[in-house]
């Protein structure tokens, strides 16, 4: 993916959180946070992904890969994680698809309050 900011953004969006709030959970500064939602950090630290996978439930190689770091498709470690829910009931989703149910979400969870 590209424009890898915007996923990043879906995703904290998806989870309701500012990015003042992300940066109290994880320590990484608002500025870089910022950036990495615009795409002007064009090498993202695989610590700060490390730290952002975790509080946004998603699998680290997932983050890496959006990123354009090399993942390999068949590391042991890799079979022992448990799927993500959503994958596992929708099957491969393009880099689109994905944005969009993420912004869907944002609209529900938004809703709700």
């Amino acid at each position: 993916m590209s424009d890898y900011g915007s996923y990043f953004k879906a995703l904290r969006e998806a989870k309701s959180l500012t990015l003042r709030e992300v940066e109290k959970q994880t320590g990484i500064s608002n500025a870089y946070l910022s950036q990495l939602e615009t795409g002007k950090v064009k090498q993202p630290s695989p610590l700060n992904l490390h730290k952002l996978a975790q509080l946004y439930e998603v699998p680290y190689e997932t983050l890496m890969e959006k990123v354009g770091y090399p993942v390999p498709q068949n590391m042991e470690h890799l079979a022992t994680r448990e799927p993500v829910a959503a994958h596992g009931r929708l099957g491969a989703l393009s880099d689109e698809e994905e944005l969009e149910l993420l912004d869907y979400l944002k609209f529900i969870r938004n809703r709700r309050r």
